[in-house]
């Protein structure tokens, strides 16, 4: 039998041609905190403890899936976001910390309003209605996704949570279902946007492993999502509603054109930490 220091060290030289440290060692750190159900000082301490062979087998198994580059959320199943532990899969896009910039953004705005009306579109693993819901007791919520998949991970995490979300499945791109016109208070988005033009960019396991339909819009119409949510978003939201977009950051001055083109009496473009584009909001 392995000790945890031997089992540590073990994943962190399988993974390092597909992970160089630092990123190893964190990598390695989330494994074993999630298998042997112990936090970082826990580990620490327990460096010389033997683990058993079930839990030895499964950090085995999972080394090797993170050896073909698969992402550690997906191999644990679970990905952190504002404060919540969400239940991913091969269905849903990961929750990226920027988009909890946005969550943060409408939280600080509204914190103390009661009975708000929300919508989230392209809702996914529900990160964005469910962190609001739990911040929001007294909101009304709605998660609208087109993906059946998607939906049955984001249901799964409202019941983790007991949140009540309201989940609505249907295309964007036709009439959204069960919503009154001008009702809402806020609709927040974080549609696809990365160009197929990007993909060379990126990280093979998020090629090889995240849902495409979720990533990716054609080169030819970037905005095309934003362009069709906007049009919804002056149907749907109350005079003052807001509408908030996560942005591919190339983008921020156009989507804030699209607002103030469509009517909106105000628009901004916010940057996230790392000084990027990131959020654009326009206010009905």
């Amino acid at each position: 039998m392995a000790t945890i220091e031997q089992l540590g060290k073990h994943i962190r030289e399988s993974i390092k041609a597909a992970y160089p440290e630092p990123e190893a060692g964190s990598i390695a750190q989330l494994v074993l905190e999630h298998v042997l159900q112990k936090n970082r000082v826990q580990l620490t301490l327990a460096q010389q403890e033997q683990v058993h062979a079930e839990q030895e087998r499964q950090v085995k198994e999972m080394t090797q899936r993170l050896q073909r580059q698969e992402p550690v959320q997906y191999v644990l199943g679970v990905a952190y976001f504002y404060g919540l532990e969400l239940l991913v899969d091969e269905r849903v896009l990961i929750p990226r910390p920027e988009t909890e910039e946005l969550v943060d953004l409408v939280l600080r705005e509204y914190k103390n309003q009661q009975g708000l009306q929300v919508l989230d579109i392209c809702a996914g693993s529900g990160c964005i209605p469910l962190a609001l819901a739990a911040n929001l007791p007294s909101a009304n919520v709605y998660g609208l996704e087109v993906s059946g998949g998607a939906l049955e991970v984001a249901r799964a995490n409202a019941a983790k949570y007991n949140l009540p979300v309201q989940w609505l499945q249907a295309d964007i791109f036709e009439p959204v279902p069960g919503i009154k016109l001008a009702s809402l208070d806020i609709i927040t988005s974080n549609p696809p946007y990365v160009l197929e033009e990007e993909k060379q960019q990126m990280r093979e396991n998020v090629l090889e492993y995240e849902p495409h339909l979720a990533l990716f819009v054609p080169d030819q119409d970037p905005l095309k999502y934003y362009r069709r949510i906007t049009e919804v978003a002056q149907q749907l939201l109350k005079k003052s509603g807001r509408l908030y977009f996560e942005i591919n950051e190339r983008y921020g001055q156009e989507v804030k054109e699209l607002l103030l083109t469509a009517g909106f009496a105000q628009a901004q473009v916010v940057q996230d930490l790392f000084g990027k584009d990131r959020i654009v909001w326009g206010e009905k």
